[in-house]
């Protein structure tokens, strides 16, 4: 009989699939590498939300046939490990761009109209100290560079159009120059980051892209620039943000991911100036949660089914 383990949390929606199919499945909560061990043993699919699923717990799932990532990253997961067994990896590639993209628009917002600040001028009783809020800016007619260009930099440019933005587009992995029409175009990353007043970050963590933007690539920005990052902690180098954030080289900043999940108290970057953080959840909306879930399961049910989708595998090269 198939067996499914879901590790973490799934919305009803995901596993009202499993049920009505008839499909045996556990849920884990305990993400020791012991009990992991232990429950993913006999499974045929696995979804995982952020627990990390190393080698050392990958090589006791005899019976394992596909890995499913409730998200688009996959850092958390022995990738080489499943390319050397032929184990595909699968992401729920549509269903977070919606909710991402709207939180890029929300930190930009924030950030450029200095929401928080003037929230607490209010609230502290400072109302009369208005004009201390300096430098609110527009995104109107800005420059905005967006790096990634996959299902979430297309959102975020599709709604940043409505803001008669420029759109600067720079995507290291994208063949195909030709898919950015007027007023998108693709430019080199120190173009990009000379030009715009705006930055967004969509791209994987790797090794290629860890520090990808750090104390060279501040040097280029303009001093009025906002820097929003909800792809992966590491792609910013955190000592180097705040260092332009402390020195007024850039405007503001707003992080949805850490170097460390859950940074520490005491982690430098929390002191920082001019910048927002939300908690790793851009794609938490109810919605986008309960369409994670079913496409997660969807993914597994697919290939087990000998029906695999093969845009939502990273892994392709093995099937």
């Amino acid at each position: 009989m198939t067996k499914i383990a879901l590790i973490g949390e799934f919305h009803d929606a995901g596993k009202e699939i499993l049920k009505r199919n008839n499909i045996n499945y556990i849920e884990i909560f305990d993400y020791t590498l012991d009990n992991l061990k232990k429950e993913l043993a006999d499974c045929d699919g696995i979804g995982i939300r952020t627990a990390k699923l190393p080698k050392e717990v990958l090589t006791h799932c005899a019976k394992l046939k596909i890995v499913a990532r409730h998200g688009v990253g996959y850092d958390s997961v022995d990738i080489e490990f499943l390319n050397e067994k032929r184990i595909p990896l699968a992401i729920t590639g549509s269903s977070n761009a919606v909710s991402v993209a709207e939180h890029v628009i929300t930190m930009f917002l924030a950030l450029s109209r200095r929401i928080i600040d003037c929230h607490n001028l209010v609230k502290n009783g400072e109302y009369l100290q208005k004009t201390m809020i300096q430098k609110t800016v527009e995104i109107f007619n800005k420059k905005v560079l967006i790096i990634g260009y996959g299902r979430i930099g297309r959102e975020v440019a599709k709604r940043l159009s409505m803001f008669n933005c420029e759109i600067l587009i720079h995507d290291p992995y994208l063949k195909n120059m030709n898919e950015a029409k007027p007023p998108f175009k693709f430019v080199d990353l120190k173009t990009g980051l000379k030009n715009a007043n705006f930055i967004t970050i969509h791209i994987p963590l790797s090794s290629d892209t860890k520090n990808f933007i750090s104390q060279k690539e501040f040097s280029i920005m303009n001093n009025d620039v906002i820097l929003v990052n909800t792809s992966r902690g590491g792609i910013v180098n955190q000592e180097n943000l705040k260092l332009a954030l402390d020195k007024g080289k850039i405007l503001g900043a707003g992080l949805d991911v850490y170097t460390k999940e859950p940074p520490d108290k005491d982690d430098p970057i929390l002191s920082a100036k001019n910048i927002i953080f939300t908690p790793h959840n851009a794609a938490l909306t109810v919605e986008c949660r309960a369409r994670m879930s079913i496409e997660t399961i969807e993914n597994i049910l697919n290939h087990l089914q000998n029906k695999t989708n093969i845009n939502n595998i990273v892994n392709k090269k093995i099937l």
